[in-house]
């Protein structure tokens, strides 16, 4: 994709095409994480839509949800089917009509959706009238075989966005939430008081971990829900400083106004939880855990009542668990639900789950923790009962690092925030707040004391660095700040020989990430820690200007947190990435992060990087995807093959690159790609200034063909390495030729190790004494 801005769009113009962008916009997709706006985006355009304010050119607009989708993704039905199912009163809309109307058709949850989106083998419907399965349908109408001139408009949590092929996108936007001026405008406007306000803000500063979430305005109302209850009410306790702390207050708030508001005798609840209460939130929690575990966030009928809830317990309690689909038609008897944000529901997990543990409910403790030992079918029976009594009798430090370990595991890391929770409901301040509802412990100071140095321990080798960070955020949630400071320290100080354990590398990548300040270098070589340490130093690449990485051993994980980087990070302009050796699912990341608009490299080296053909093919794709940018690109030490190099020469030949600096050096260059290269150079030339193809074995025909480019009048190059070639007095001759026809560039010119003699230098030193020549450096 070619999107050309990163910058601000009003809603209302994302079908808009901007004023140096000629190309029509067709399908936009719209990510945003979870509860932050897109489904609220999406309803605001419809109503401005509607009441004929804004984008008057759409005749028809049909807005459909995945969640309703997935209820009949059996069936089949043609488009105008659809149409009529979903929208009674559309009844009337024929094919003829809709073919010539101009339509707008929004799927909005794509995250949400169960459907299987093949858009390389699905079958071609190009009628309106022709019946398939809905994934047929809407994959043909994406990819503009079914209903061509209609417009469409995708909603996404990001880890689903690539379901949707990069190719049928015309522009992706991105929902953020709240600026940290608009946190601090919602809080104002949902307290009137004054000082009320300005002490919540205050609050909400001094807690990094709740001013960073509050993003999110789903969050900004759950915060401010809690906070204003325990300001109106007589609670003199300390405000919530962690999220476990602020999902516990929530917890008791929407208990306590189902009760005022159910009760039919009004009478005031005390905070504490009833018998009721109880076995009502631990069903939720365990719908909440369950479905986690699937990766669900959608729930149906049949999924409440495995868990012992019928719906009016499910509506009663209205803060937690909403009926959010309403029947479209007669056809849609069949209800969604789903907890009002994903934190929620991770918290409530972790509160079925911690309850589990202290009630020593053996087989689902074995069953999170012990997957390995499910399986097992051939150990004798002893060995059953020796595990079941091993989870009867299980500490809470053991508990929880089994539990971060299993979460560690995760490649999606979609128990993490979940993994978050339980260490934090581990600490009395939780546990006493939500009383009977987590259950009886016994978490002593040496107990707390073990479950921290677990966490500082925590091997995380195998895991994305990201990842890591999360082992930081338990101890926080914990409310051990000892990393914290001691990172906030070691940032002061002018001495940064210290040596940094694994953890204190993953709260400085943290902490370097979310800084306003720019890091001007990350050279992980220049921090005194352990290969692993450097490893999770790697995410600092997000909110750095130049990223030394070379020699690091990074992986595929590591390369989707750089790819991350090239894709949010504009100020990274220099990324070394020499002396790994990389895979072709890890190059693939990293292409996809080069042809990110919000890309913005001058410099990438891949020196040594043991690149295959895949691998070039991929990185030299992403490069022509976005070619004005990259300045220098550096791929020594790397065997390229003829195809490889007839791309990149297909790069240098387009009138957009930019490139300045070309690193071939040790790169076994053929005759073929020597010629390709040449032709590539005489192309496009004005650009190029520094070429080096130091240690490839040239012909004196190869170097005709690359004295050709050098006698060319468009020819600016000025630093040329040939050290190490196998020139011949010939190609000196040819040199000498070149020079002297084009005498006023060429400043550097190096051709050490080539077995050259006196004479067959002889014309090249007499050029050089020549008052035309600006040759500053000969080197033989």
């Amino acid at each position: 994709m070619k999107t050309l801005h990163d910058a601000p769009i009003k809603c209302q113009d994302i079908f808009k095409v901007l004023p140096d962008q000629q190309k029509h916009i067709r399908v936009v997709m719209m990510n945003g994480v979870a509860g932050v706006g897109k489904t609220f985006t999406v309803q605001k355009f419809t109503l401005d839509w509607a009441q004929r304010s804004e984008n008057q050119d759409i005749r028809l607009l049909i807005l459909f949800s995945f969640r309703s989708l997935n209820l009949i993704k059996d069936e089949q039905y043609s488009l105008l089917m659809l149409i009529h199912v979903f929208y009674p009163t559309l009844q009337k809309l024929t094919a003829e009509k809709l073919a010539v109307c101009k339509v707008l058709f929004i799927f909005d949850g794509l995250d949400e959706s169960r459907l299987s989106l093949d858009f390389n083998n699905s079958e071609v419907v190009s009628d309106v009238t022709q019946k398939s399965s809905v994934s047929v349908l809407l994959t043909n109408l994406i990819k503009g075989k079914l209903l061509p001139s209609a417009l469409i408009w995708i909603t996404s949590r990001p880890a689903a966005a690539n379901r949707i092929p990069s190719s049928c996108v015309s522009r992706v936007t991105e929902v953020r939430g709240f600026t940290d001026d608009q946190k601090e405008e919602y809080f104002r406007k949902r307290f009137s008081d004054e000082e009320q306000s300005s002490r919540i803000i205050s609050h909400i500063k001094s807690s990094r971990s709740l001013h960073i979430m509050c993003h999110i305005p789903v969050f900004c109302w759950i915060t401010a829900t809690v906070l204003k209850d325990m300001l109106t009410t007589d609670q003199r306790g300390e405000l919530p400083k962690t999220l476990t702390d602020m999902f516990s207050h929530f917890l008791l708030v929407q208990t306590k106004r189902k009760k005022n508001k159910y009760d039919e005798r009004k009478v005031k609840s005390p905070q504490g939880l009833t018998k009721a209460d109880k076995q009502l939130l631990l069903k939720l929690g365990r719908l909440a855990f369950e479905q986690l575990e699937k990766g669900n966030i959608l729930f149906y009928q049949e999924d409440l009542e495995q868990c012992g809830l019928d719906i009016t317990e499910a509506s009663v309690l209205s803060g937690f668990c909403t009926e959010i689909l309403k029947r479209e038609s007669v056809l849609f008897q069949k209800s969604v639900y789903s907890f009002i944000h994903l934190s929620v529901q991770e918290f409530l997990a972790a509160v079925y789950m911690y309850h589990c543990y202290t009630s020593r409910k053996t087989e689902v403790l074995k069953n999170f923790l012990g997957e390995d030992y499910k399986h097992r079918e051939s150990e004798p029976k002893s060995f059953f009962k020796k595990m079941s009594a091993y989870f009867r009798n299980i500490d809470s430090d053991v508990f929880l690092k089994g539990a971060m370990e299993k979460s560690l595991s995760s490649k999606n890391g979609h128990l993490d925030l979940f993994v978050r929770f339980l260490h934090g409901l581990s600490l009395e301040s939780n546990q006493s707040l939500l009383g009977s509802l987590l259950g009886q412990t016994d978490n002593s100071p040496e107990t707390i004391q073990r479950v921290i140095n677990n966490l500082k321990e925590m091997n995380s080798e195998d895991v994305s660095p990201d990842r890591s960070i999360n082992i930081f955020h338990c101890l926080m949630e914990m409310n051990d700040r000892s990393v914290h400071q001691e990172i906030q320290e070691f940032l002061k100080s002018e001495n940064r020989s210290e040596k940094l354990s694994d953890i204190q590398c993953s709260a400085l990548a943290y902490m370097l990430q979310m800084s306003e300040e720019v890091l001007d270098e990350l050279d992980l070589k220049k921090y005194n820690t352990s290969e692993e340490g450097r490893r999770r130093l790697i995410p600092a690449v997000r909110n750095c200007r130049k990223a030394q990485l070379s020699g690091c051993g990074l992986s595929e994980s590591h390369c989707e947190v750089v790819a991350s980087a090239l894709k949010s990070n504009p100020h990274l302009t220099d990324l070394d990435l020499s002396n790994n050796k990389l895979s072709d699912s890890a190059v693939k990341l990293l292409s996809a992060g080069l042809e990110s608009p919000n890309c913005k490299l001058k410099t990438l080296s891949l020196k040594d990087c043991s690149l295959s053909e895949i691998s070039c093919a991929s990185l030299v794709s992403a490069v022509k995807s976005n070619p004005s940018l990259l300045k220098a690109l550096y791929l020594d030490k790397n065997k390229l093959q003829d195809s490889v190099m007839e791309q990149l020469c297909d790069l240098r030949k387009s009138p957009d690159c930019r490139l300045e600096t070309l690193g071939l050096n040790d790169c076994s260059l053929s005759e073929i790609s020597c010629a390709s290269l040449v032709s590539a150079l005489k192309s496009n030339p004005s650009h190029l200034r520094d070429l080096g193809l130091r240690g490839n074995k040239l012909q004196d025909s190869e170097m005709n063909l690359l004295c050709d480019f050098l006698k060319s009048p468009d020819c600016r190059l000025e630093k040329l390495g040939l050290t190490d070639c196998s020139l011949s007095k010939t190609s000196c001759a040819y040199l000498a030729s070149a020079l002297k026809s084009n005498p006023s560039h060429l400043r550097e010119l190096r051709l050490g190790k080539n077995n050259l003699k006196d004479s067959d230098m002889k014309q090249l030193s007499d050029l050089q004494k020549s008052p035309d020549c600006r040759l500053e450096t000969l080197s033989w």
